[in-house]
């Protein structure tokens, strides 16, 4: 055979052609996962062939894990691009530098191996390219690294000892159409394994079963090559193959996720499968789910673990389905390939919509206006129709899978059409989805990628600015709206989530979307003193990388949940629960007051597998709760309930003792396969009574004088320096604060390339933002305190901020009040604006009483729950795999900082911490603040590459923020909405300092 088969055009030579993907069935099957014998070569040519005979001795051979890849293992490197091919574009060629892998497995088939009927050799993921031998006959060759290939084997399968030889090249003609933003990880990376195929075995079969949601009744039909019978006996169901029954049934979909398990015999084999009896349509201008229009709270999961790359084992897609469903998610795009099989049947299981995508992009064409693009050149529309033929046939048996798609980010042109054509005839039943087209014309769906809020209203309303074919333009316009992509969460956010929501629920074209993505790609590396870290572009060696915008997912690599997961979570709650007063004239406070605004936003589930509870706090401290009764309420029902009046003397009766806080959560009143018992599903919170004056009066009644003492000033327990820049209270002594503008820019603030004129960091950079000076210009010690004026300002430019602070001392607390005064043209929004202080670094137990658990920002802040929260500094310091702003708790009252010694603690509890030596206390006097904590500046957070750059120093420097620029989505999408810009401006806000009781 040619040595250049790995650029033919041709998707394979030898394999079978593709059939249904099932788990469960009588045949016998011998899986060949296992260490394999391994050898790399730097290039594709000048090895021979002699590893594939029998007697060949690979002894002083490396090894390799399969399923795995070699890179990870070892031999190699990973590299990672976003768009940009990694060899020179000139298709279908690769260059000779063509890393090569061979492998050797020597496996025994069993003594009971079946002789009767024909074994196949599958292959359920190779990458990029294979060439396969059996005991030192060629089978053939395949490439479409996500899609299954079998061999027949026949007649070269032997009793006892057999030699499996695989040869596996990283590039191929086939990595021109695997562009798909992802580590480029070549390998044996899934399944390997031999499947015993008896005398009239289930060669191929089709599961027909619709749902008539206006009778209630379901309709049936296996087809199956050879006949044979199909039971389900939860139904009573036993009818021959290619046989229509009709029979009312319970309908699948992804909240109430009923399967009937089925069997399917013909006469060589018995398969078990999985029913769930649905119908998807568009109509009226909508996609529909069982005459429903259906509401995707999605996201995109591309295949990944830290340490096997794609290599995923079900125990770890288990996981991801179960957070998923924790957190409220409904929908799944499998960007930008068909997944692991198993991974539907956990869709199938747990209930998740899914767009099952192909296994194709060509999106490294883009950087050469499209010039040689595949899908636009007949010779490889062969190849096109076998990756769309291999998913559908694998995957068309799934009630999950409720859409096809064709790709992503392939451009136009007639190979799309080729593949639409197929799928369409082959399965009518579900729709077809394809972003890269404007004009959708292989698509039932109008899709889009990142648009902006107010593109987005202009699509709802079906006014988005018109194609320039009318016939193209008309058609388009009557399809529903879905954002494939949108919410880039790389790093810190995504912001915009809530604004995003509202219009889904507003306009009914629009029907959600999925966010781009489930998981950061962090690799899991260490340094040579063994602490861990991810690794992204780069961190390789790669001659041509993109950073870290491999990591942009809404978990962190190890699978822990971001706070752009919780905050998602929140914002796509399936329950909206409002906690209000009943009317302006009630009594403050009371419960008899308050009333609760519960809407059920299922599209098809009623609210009976929820509990509901109600609980209240006064200035933290929970002070009464129970069970709330909320009457039963259908997908798109509300009710008004008004709390137990009982509830009044368990808050203590009208405001009089601090704030009362009232929350309503909706809990899981059962245990189910993702959750247990009391998980919170959605949750309300409001401060019905108004909040009580937040600081002390004695810090605002009467003053001690300022008084010079040699090289110092002091006031009350307050020492200063001669620059008036405060330096001790009490025994604590203290570095600033000062008026502080820096924030380690986050992925977001840094921008997308191709938006250069909106890229917030740049900008921030431009101006010396990170290097600003503080002049100061007047001390004023006297009778009613000390007085500071200063100049804060960067080099080089006439910017800058004026900056009085007015500090006042009485009772052993110290008041300050800054007033802020910008000068010159600030046509660029501010990163943030409040003080920076630095504490002792013994100061590491945190207590606040405001938004929590974790972070939030302007922008991403609906799941700031307000309470009483604890927290070590460390915890409260979020792990973004690149280093960035991070860590702030919003609304905050009050916070105290005490001495760790000998604590431990995590991101945030509701227990405060027992006293330990002197502390800090730090009280809003009337807005509250941002409170921010770590140990090191946001310079040297700004320096970091990784979570291990950053090391602990002798001060903790605390954040106390009056304002924060919002964090928007503008690593890939659009920036912070003009609501959450923080512009410069006259501002004004008042904090008080004191020592808190030991």
């Amino acid at each position: 055979m040619s040595p250049e088969y790995y650029e033919d055009i041709s998707p394979s030579t030898g394999t079978l052609a593709p059939r249904a993907w099932y788990a469960a069935s009588d045949a016998k099957r011998l899986p060949l996962n296992e260490t394999w014998d391994f050898r790399l070569s730097p290039t594709a040519v000048g090895s021979g062939t002699e590893f594939t005979e029998d007697g060949y001795d690979s002894s002083d051979w490396d090894k390799t894990v399969v399923p795995g890849h070699w890179v990870l293992q070892g031999h190699g490197a990973p590299a990672y691009t976003n768009v940009r091919y990694p060899f020179p574009v000139d298709p279908p060629r690769v260059p000779d530098e063509n890393p090569t892998g061979d492998h050797r497995c020597l496996f025994d088939l069993p003594a009971d191996w079946p002789g009767g009927g024909e074994t196949l050799l599958r292959f359920d993921g190779v990458e990029s390219c294979a060439r396969v031998w059996l005991n030192g006959r060629e089978l053939g060759t395949f490439q479409g690294s996500r899609l299954p290939h079998e061999f027949r084997v026949t007649g070269v399968l032997r009793p006892g000892r057999n030699v499996l030889a695989v040869r596996v090249h990283q590039w191929s003609a086939g990595s021109y159409l695997e562009d798909q933003d992802m580590w480029w990880l070549p390998g044996v990376f899934r399944d390997v394994a031999l499947h015993h195929r008896p005398e009239g075995a289930v060669d191929d079969y089709t599961v027909h079963s619709s749902y008539d949601h206006t009778s209630g009744e379901g309709t049936l039909r296996v087809d199956c090559r050879p006949r044979g019978r199909v039971t389900v006996p939860e139904l009573g169901i036993d009818a021959a193959t290619g046989e229509n029954v009709v029979l009312p049934v319970e309908p699948w979909t992804a909240e109430t996720p009923r399967l009937y398990d089925a069997r399917l015999a013909t006469p060589g084999e018995t398969v078990h499968f999985r029913i769930g009896f649905r119908t998807v349509r568009i109509e009226d201008g909508q996609l529909k789910v069982n005459g429903k229009r259906v509401l995707f709270r999605g996201v995109n999961r591309h295949e990944f673990h830290p340490e096997h790359g794609r290599a995923v084992d079900e125990a770890t897609m288990r996981l991801d389905v179960q957070l998923m469903k924790r957190h409220n998610i409904n929908a799944v795009r499998t960007s930008h390939a068909p997944p692991h099989p198993a991974f539907l049947d956990l869709c199938d299981e747990y209930g998740l919509w899914v767009v099952d995508e192909c296994d194709l992009e060509t999106h490294g064409f883009g950087e050469l206006d499209w010039e040689g693009n595949p899908v636009d050149d007949e010779r490889w529309t062969a190849a096109l129709l076998d990756r769309a033929e291999r998913m559908v046939e694998r995957d068309k048996n799934h009630p999950s899978v409720v859409v096809w798609s064709l790709g992503n980010e392939c451009g136009s042109g007639a190979g799309l059409g080729a593949m639409s054509r197929w799928i369409r005839e082959r399965d009518p039943s579900r729709p077809l989805h394809y972003e890269n087209d404007p004009e959708c014309p292989d698509s039932d769906l109008y899709s889009r990628m990142y648009a902006t809020h107010d593109e987005v209203e202009l699509i709802g309303q079906r006014k988005e600015p018109p194609l320039e074919d009318a016939a193209a333009d008309a058609r388009r316009r009557a399809l529903p709206f879905v954002l494939c992509e949108y919410a880039h969460a790389m790093g810190n956010g995504p912001g915009g989530l809530s604004e995003y929501q509202r219009l889904f629920e507003t306009y009914e074209r629009c029907q959600g979307g999925f966010v781009w993505e489930w998981i950061d790609h962090g690799l899991l590396r260490r340094t040579d003193d063994g602490r861990a870290y991810f690794a992204y572009g780069g961190d390789f060696g790669e001659e041509v990388h993109d950073g870290n915008f491999v990591c942009d997912g809404l978990l962190f690599p190890d699978r822990t949940p971001s706070p752009g997961l919780t905050e998602f979570a929140k914002v796509i709650e399936p329950v909206r629960i409002e906690v209000a007063r009943a009317e302006p004239g009630g009594t403050s406070g009371t419960a008899s007051d308050v009333i609760v605004r519960v809407r059920n936003l299922h599209d098809f589930a009623g609210l009976g597998h929820l509990d509901f509870e109600w609980s209240c706090q006064v200035r933290g401290e929970r002070a009464g709760g129970g069970p709330l009764a909320v009457p039963p309420l259908g997908p798109g029902e509300s009710a008004t309930v008004t709390l137990p009046v009982d509830a009044v003397s368990a808050a203590g009766g009208p405001s009089g003792r601090g704030e009362i806080l009232w929350t309503v959560r909706a809990v899981l009143a059962q245990d189910t396969s993702w959750a247990g018992q009391g998980h919170t599903v959605a949750w309300g919170q409001s401060a019905v009574s108004p909040p009580a004056a937040i600081a002390s009066s004695a810090a605002r009644t009467g003053t001690e004088p300022a008084r010079h003492a040699g090289e110092t000033i002091t006031l009350g327990s307050a020492v200063f320096d001669t620059a008036g820049v405060l330096t001790r209270l009490g025994p604590l002594a203290l570095t600033g604060p000062r008026l502080d503008v820096w924030r380690a820019p986050t992925d977001n603030d840094e921008g997308a390339p191709w938006q250069p004129e909106a890229r917030s960091a740049t900008t921030w950079r431009e101006y010396g933002l990170h290097r600003m000076r503080h002049r100061t210009d007047c001390v004023e010690a006297g009778p009613e305190g000390l007085l500071v004026r200063t100049r804060v300002a960067p080099a080089a430019t006439g910017l800058g901020l004026r900056t009085t602070y007015r500090w006042s001392s009485s009772a052993g607390k110290v008041r300050l009040a800054v007033t802020v005064e910008p000068e010159g043209a600030w046509d660029f929004p501010l990163p943030r604006l409040g003080l920076r202080l630095g504490v002792p670094a013994a100061l590491g137990d945190v207590t606040w009483y405001g938004g929590g658990p974790g972070e939030a920002y302007p922008d991403t802040r609906a799941a700031s729950m307000t309470g009483l929260w604890h927290s070590t500094v460390d915890g409260m310091q979020t792990p973004y795999v690149r280093p960035q702003e991070n860590g702030a708790r919003p609304d905050v009252q009050w916070a105290e900082l005490r001495d760790s010694s000998g604590r431990s603690g995590g991101s945030g509890t509701p227990d405060p911490p027992l006293p330990h030596g002197p502390g800090l206390r730090v009280e809003a006097e009337a807005d509250p603040f941002w409170l921010t904590a770590r140990r090191w500046t946001s310079e040297e957070l700004d320096a970091a590459e990784h979570t291990t750059d950053l090391v602990a120093g002798e001060t903790v420097w605390v954040n106390l923020d009056h304002a924060q620029h919002g964090i928007g989505s503008q690593s890939c999408g659009p920036g912070v909405l003009p609501q959450h810009r923080l512009t410069a401006a006259p501002a004004e806000f008042t904090l008080v300092f004191g020592i808190p009781d030991a």
